[in-house]
């Protein structure tokens, strides 16, 4: 049983891996093997379970009718998909999922997920931690459409960090490339307005580290 995997999970956080092998064994459960480049489930189809990747890398993938393909996200070690779209009215795949390599996923249905949270509350609590936090990232996506530039995008980005880390020298947690897709944008156009906000004195950067330099101007462009 991929216990181990499972207590790495968002949805099984807080339990051990004793706790989750009794789970288990009360629970109707599949591992699924993929090779790479296979589709597990392409746009419009229906979504019946929840899966947790155990090994491997996912692609979540949008393919526009005349071929062109944007990644969405990818998804490794013990993420988790499917939650969001089995627990709302909208039952089909907004998205094309995608093996990246060789891959293997946890999957579990509505209906035995449903009586694994009447059974255990920390579960429960975790799934509506994870919807939150969904919806919470998709009203920041939405933020960032609202602006008019790229250089508002940063800004609103940085500040975000500046709060949370509650410090002029920020630690990216993620990559370059992330950040571009976080935002919306292409990486070397990230790259071109981060150079010049750092020529203009707004901000400074070295690696993953990033030092706000003016507060002020970085707030007044929002």
């Amino acid at each position: 049983m991929p216990t181990k995997i499972l207590q790495k999970c968002v949805l099984f956080k807080s339990l051990s891996e004793s706790a989750i092998e009794s789970i288990l064994e009360n629970t109707s459960y599949q591992v699924v093997d993929y090779t790479k480049d296979q589709m597990l489930y392409t746009e419009g189809e229906e979504c019946t379970k929840i899966g947790i990747v155990i090994d491997g890398i996912l692609e979540i993938r949008k393919i526009y009718p005349l071929g062109k393909t944007v990644v969405v996200t990818r998804l490794k070690e013990s993420d988790i998909f499917g939650e969001v779209i089995l627990f709302s009215n909208m039952k089909n795949y907004p998205s094309t999922l995608v093996s990246c390599s060789s891959l293997k996923v946890f999957y579990v249905s509505k209906k035995e997920m449903i009586n694994i949270m009447e059974h255990h509350p920390t579960i429960m609590n975790n799934l509506l931690n994870i919807l939150s936090s969904k919806i919470l990232t998709l009203n920041k996506k939405l933020r960032n459409l609202s602006y008019e530039n790229l250089r508002q995008k940063i800004s609103d980005f940085i500040l975000t960090e500046y709060k949370k880390q509650k410090s002029s020298y920020i630690e990216l947690s993620i990559s370059r490339k992330e950040m571009a897709e976080t935002l919306g944008v292409t990486r070397p156009s990230l790259s071109r307005e981060l150079a010049t906000m750092k020529e203009d004195g707004i901000i400074d950067y070295h690696k993953n580290t990033l030092k706000i330099k003016d507060l002020k101007k970085l707030e007044d462009f929002l």
